[in-house]
């Protein structure tokens, strides 16, 4: 848009280059010759590590219900050629970020959204609707929790109410974790958000999948994961081959060295990003005309602005006249109109200038909201 100077913030993406033990093992990975292919349901230690890894924080998890992937949205696509085919009924609960929204439709899948309600407190669940869309015909359920992009986040009890219901109709729940650990409790304890692998049984029919994009500030890696019953890895070992053949196997070492060794670097994350939210909450919160709710997870403010009607056209204005970019809430749905999403995973300096050029941008533009 023939600016140079703007401040982004439309990413999802931490603003953090990925921490040095990490990236050496990738290289040192490099330099042994792990360059060929490797299985393609990913290097033994790899499933070994996020096997453990899930049980220490979750629930116990064998390797063999493990699969490695390039990327969680990888993981996110194989994990509906596996599920969903042409005609299937799909539940999606929304504002969703477009990517996840739009997977079930490539495969001809046929999409019904429950959308969340928002007003002062936060973005809520209509737990009765949800269930009430989740018939005997339905195949799959999708949720991501905490929500891209509004930080929504699934309560315990409404987790179990939709457990016990898809369990009773057969229905899969295809669960987006990628946010899990980025979770703002008051409570020590918690180190992640409720999900459906807290709760899951022998034969049930979840699938997690997830990524080691966002807590560990690994977003250029593209590795991920998904967490399946054993039946299913046979036809996901052949999608991944059909699909990409393999994670890369340095990229892989470099993964388990996150969960190895990562924890530090979660934590300090969460802080940082807490820290961040707090501020730009505080600071939205008292512009006129903005309504905005403290999320309880994910890294984004997903916010009400008065009388905005267009918000790709008010988003595109503040690129061209207040070098400032946010997400347009349309990007997310229709539920999303009216809203902007501010990813907020970035340093205080960078907040603090992106504040207030969206002051100016608010103070200049009332005829457009």
């Amino acid at each position: 848009m023939g600016r140079e100077d703007v401040i982004a913030f439309w990413f999802g993406e931490p603003d953090e280059i990925t921490p040095d033990f990490i990236r050496q093992a990738g290289i040192d990975a490099l330099n042994a010759g792990e360059t060929f292919y490797t299985q393609n349901l990913g290097i033994p230690d790899l499933r070994e590590t996020i096997a453990a890894y899930v049980t220490e924080l979750r629930t116990p998890v064998s390797p063999e219900e493990v699969a490695a992937t390039n990327s969680g949205m990888s993981a996110l696509m194989l994990a509906t050629q596996a599920l969903v085919g042409p005609g299937d009924r799909v539940v999606i609960v929304t504002p969703l970020w477009p990517n996840l929204a739009e997977i079930p439709k490539i495969m001809g899948a046929q999409v019904v959204t429950v959308p969340l309600h928002f007003n002062s407190e936060g973005w809520r669940l209509d737990l009765g609707l949800l269930t009430d869309s989740l018939t005997p015909n339905t195949r799959a359920l999708y949720i991501n929790s905490p929500n891209n992009p509004t930080g929504w986040t699934l309560a315990p009890s409404e987790r179990d109410v939709i457990a016990s219901h898809c369990r009773k109709y057969g229905i899969w729940v295809l669960a987006d974790d990628a946010y899990e650990r980025l979770y703002y409790s008051d409570t020590p304890s918690e180190r992640a958000a409720p999900s459906f692998m807290d709760v899951r049984e022998p034969d049930d029919r979840i699938v997690c999948a997830n990524t080691f994009s966002k807590s560990w500030l690994m977003t250029g890696w593209r590795l991920g994961w998904i967490v399946a019953p054993k039946p299913l890895m046979v036809s996901l070992s052949k999608l991944i081959e059909y699909n990409t053949c393999c994670a890369p196997g340095f990229v892989q070492r470099a993964g388990i060295a996150a969960i190895r060794h990562g924890e530090p670097v979660v934590a300090r994350t969460l802080e940082r990003f807490r820290f961040a939210r707090d501020t730009l909450l505080h600071r939205l919160r008292a512009m006129p005309g903005v309504e905005a709710a403290v999320p309880p997870g994910a890294m984004y403010a997903f916010f009400r602005v008065k009388d905005m009607s267009n918000s790709m056209d008010f988003c595109k204005r503040m690129v061209r006249e207040f070098g400032l970019g946010l997400a347009p809430g349309a990007a997310f749905g229709p539920e999303g109109e009216g809203y902007l999403r501010w990813c907020f995973a970035s340093s205080a300096q960078r907040l603090e200038q992106g504040m207030a050029r969206f002051e100016k941008a608010l103070n200049a533009m009332p005829s457009h909201r």
